[in-house]
């Protein structure tokens, strides 16, 4: 009986190449077809807080309206928090307080919104941070602990080394490389926990990075990110060599967590 539980892995300006040279647990998964592997293109513009609200209702920004990362709102649009809630499902997230704002309140208050636990929420158990320059293993062990103490349905992690590292000095360096490489040793201490619990992962970016330090624009630096895709009920198929787009991935989450698309989600779920 699949488990219907999910964890997304939302790693913030983790480019694709620089995941497929430097992430080498995830590729062991892939070598070894415990895993699948995809290139996304990355809806545009490539930053962040309308990229989190596309990744979460598969909509275009014109559709969704979160245009920039100085729109500060709720969500209100039909999306993956809303409808895991209503239906009776659990949603933990250890996040950028982006998140909160999108999904829980805005704008966010760094001491009542900072640590929530609260069914009524759209993220029910959240710990979020403020700092661009968070730890990624610190993000990692409060996701940890939110796995094992609530074992929720839908698990968003979301770490800022990629894009801290990335805008510092840019894709092409040894720090950004480096830090991918980082990054997949301490993403294999977890993912190989959440697969025995029963959970379907899906570790992506929601931009990359160009070699200037920059993201925003249109080149395939910025634009094409990794999605692994992987799980106590899914098939590795390795390298798929399959390109495929962004606004599948809200469709994809949906059907692991064996919920109806939702909104206005007109593409076809990955896999």
């Amino acid at each position: 009986m699949p488990s219907n539980k999910v964890i997304l892995v939302l790693s913030d300006g983790l480019g694709y190449r620089a995941a497929v040279e430097g992430m080498g647990y995830l590729g062991h998964l892939v070598e070894n077809k415990l895993a699948s592997l995809y290139k996304v293109i990355g809806e545009l513009p490539s930053i962040s807080r309308p990229i989190y609200e596309t990744i979460h209702t598969g909509l275009k920004v014109s559709e969704h309206g979160v245009i920039s990362n100085q729109t500060v709102r709720l969500s209100n649009q039909p999306n993956i928090f809303g409808m895991a809630n209503q239906a009776g499902k659990k949603t933990a997230a250890a996040a950028y307080y982006w998140f909160s704002e999108l999904y829980n309140h805005a704008p966010y208050n760094p001491i009542e919104d900072r640590e929530v636990n609260d069914s009524t929420l759209g993220i029910q158990n959240g710990r979020f941070y403020t700092q661009d320059e968070m730890p990624d293993m610190e993000v990692f062990a409060a996701a940890g602990m939110l796995v094992r103490k609530f074992f929720p349905d839908y698990m968003l992690v979301h770490p800022m080394g990629m894009d801290e590292v990335g805008e510092h000095h840019g894709a092409n360096s040894s720090a950004y490389r480096n830090h991918a490489i980082q990054q997949d040793k301490w993403l294999s201490i977890y993912i190989s926990e959440w697969v025995s619990l029963g959970y379907q992962i899906l570790v992506t970016g929601d931009h990359g990075m160009n070699d200037d330090g920059m993201h925003g624009g249109t080149i395939p630096l910025v634009r094409e990110v990794p999605l692994f895709l992987l799980g106590a009920d899914i098939i590795g198929l390795g390298d798929t060599h399959e390109v495929v787009s962004q606004l599948q991935i809200a469709p994809t989450i949906c059907k692991l967590l064996n919920l109806p698309p939702i909104g206005g989600m007109a593409h076809l779920s990955i896999g």
